[in-house]
């Protein structure tokens, strides 16, 4: 197996704080020493120590104090719980999504409404002038004959900048095997096609990523929902079990970060989920477009490393880590590369060559590493800042989540609130949220919804949560009346 790589530095400070609190060296509500202080101490940068504060403060450790500094967090009795896992009926569902999700959705387009509800990250947290140069220099030495070279699989560059992303995670992935599409959705659609036909069973966690039910359900296959913990990801005896009752022709799952529960599947149980689906012979097709943004010092290790039948389909895409709006994505799909290629080729015959270009010479000159080191940061310090504010203000009975990556909360409000009632009050000031109902084949989780972490803190964020705060109470006191 392939060493971790040697932490950074400022995830070695963070190890380091980290350890003196769990040994009780620095006990809750003491100050840290300040940002000049511990630069001076360990002649670290500014930024760097900055960098390990977040990274502390997304993991609950600490938090930031107005004008005063960093204090270790009282952790007793301030954090809400965690959800709980839910066990939806395994009866086989046809789904009628569409409709449904799409009016609740329309409303994240508005620019003066506050996206909470959003799916996507605020896009200027991108390198978008480095991504345009790129672009530049890219299309100024296009050769014209990559209007044919570059259709599907996709531009060779590209592929095999992507397949060393996959080398440095421990996992081999050839560039052949490697289809470029037109974002991840592609992906997922493209994969589902290949390994299922109109009428199968698909399995898929709940909640679910309500993309993959808009997809499935246009495919005209059916589901069967598997219980997913806010923590740990999908539970593997409810899938087993499944899998000996139904005739299941694939598995669609999120392992890092899922959206909209954040839950990171853990080693073992990934090993094991992957062993489970290959005695079964079924396809694993995973949409991964979250494992970048992982506030720990290691990326989650690739499904791909694990996959010796080529029975994973790996999905996942540029749009949440680097370029938002270049509508770049991939699948790595194994034994099913040449189908998905040819149904590639027979839909959209091929993505952006441009874009793909471009991207390619980004990963390749731009500076990868350090954009996605400064966005984790970025992503951690505004979960945590949201974090603490839901903690503070939400109604007593509040359960939520707590994600290790990505830019989603997911928040389950007292027995009897009505996640889809708090979305219209909600709206009617300005707010977007995404009612926990849009994750559900069945339209559960009622009392649910998912926030997004991925927009700057700023004045604006705070009293939206704030507002929000405000409703919930009042939604909880009327059915409480009722």
């Amino acid at each position: 197996m392939q060493a971790s790589p040697p932490l950074l530095r400022y995830q070695s400070l963070a190890e380091r704080v980290a350890t003196a609190i769990a040994a009780g060296t620095l006990r809750a509500g003491e100050r840290l020493p300040s940002v000049r202080q511990t630069c001076s101490a360990h002649q670290l940068s500014p930024a760097t120590v900055l960098q390990a504060y977040y990274l502390l403060e997304a993991r609950g450790l600490i938090e930031a104090r107005p004008r005063s500094g960093y204090y270790v967090r009282a952790r007793i009795g301030s954090r809400l719980p965690e959800p709980e896992m839910r066990r939806p009926a395994t009866a086989q569902t046809a789904l009628d999504v569409s409709d449904f999700i799409f009016e609740i959705l329309e409303a994240v387009r508005d620019p003066d409404v506050a996206p909470l509800g959003s799916s996507f990250p605020s896009p200027y947290l991108f390198p978008l002038d480095r991504l345009a140069r790129s672009l530049g220099a890219s299309a100024r030495r296009l050769d014209p004959r990559s209007t044919v070279t570059d259709l599907p699989p996709g531009n060779e560059e590209l592929r095999r900048q992507i397949a060393l992303r996959y080398l440095a995670g421990g996992a081999d992935v050839a560039p052949g095997e490697i289809i470029v599409t037109a974002g991840a959705m592609e992906g997922l659609n493209l994969c589902l096609q290949a390994a299922t036909r109109p009428g199968d069973l698909v399995a898929i966690e709940s909640p679910c990523f309500h993309g993959v039910l808009q997809a499935i359900e246009r495919l005209g296959l059916r589901v069967v929902e598997i219980p997913t913990h806010p923590r740990d990801g999908i539970d593997l005896a409810a899938l087993d079990a499944a899998l000996r009752q139904h005739p299941i022709r694939a598995c669609v799952c999120m392992l890092n970060f899922q959206n909209p529960l954040g839950s990171l599947v853990p080693e073992h149980t990934r090993r094991a989920l992957i062993a489970l689906l290959a005695r079964h012979a079924v396809p694993l097709i995973e949409d991964d477009v979250y494992s970048e943004l992982h506030f720990g010092p290691n990326r989650p290790l690739p499904s791909k490393a694990l996959d010796t039948a080529g029975l994973v389909m790996h999905v996942s895409s540029f749009a949440k880590c680097l370029a938002p709006g270049y509508r770049i994505g991939w699948v790595a799909a194994g034994r099913y590369a040449e189908r998905v290629r040819r149904l590639k080729l027979s839909s959209s015959i091929t993505a952006n060559i441009p874009a793909q270009a471009a991207l390619a010479d980004y990963l390749k000159h731009g500076g990868y590493e350090n954009h996605l080191r400064r966005l984790r940061a970025t992503l951690a310090a505004q979960e945590a800042a949201m974090v603490a504010a839901v903690e503070s203000s939400f109604p007593t009975g509040t359960r939520l989540a707590r994600p290790q990556g990505g830019y989603f909360l997911w928040v389950e409000l007292p027995a009897g609130s009505d996640a889809l009632a708090l979305h219209r009050q909600a709206l009617a000031q300005g707010i977007s949220i995404a009612p926990g109902p849009i994750f559900s084949a069945k339209r559960e989780y009622r009392n649910c919804l998912r926030l997004n972490t991925g927009h700057p803190w700023t004045p604006r964020i705070a009293d939206a949560i704030a507002r929000l705060a405000g409703l919930a109470h009042a939604c909880g006191s009327a059915d409480g009346r009722a």
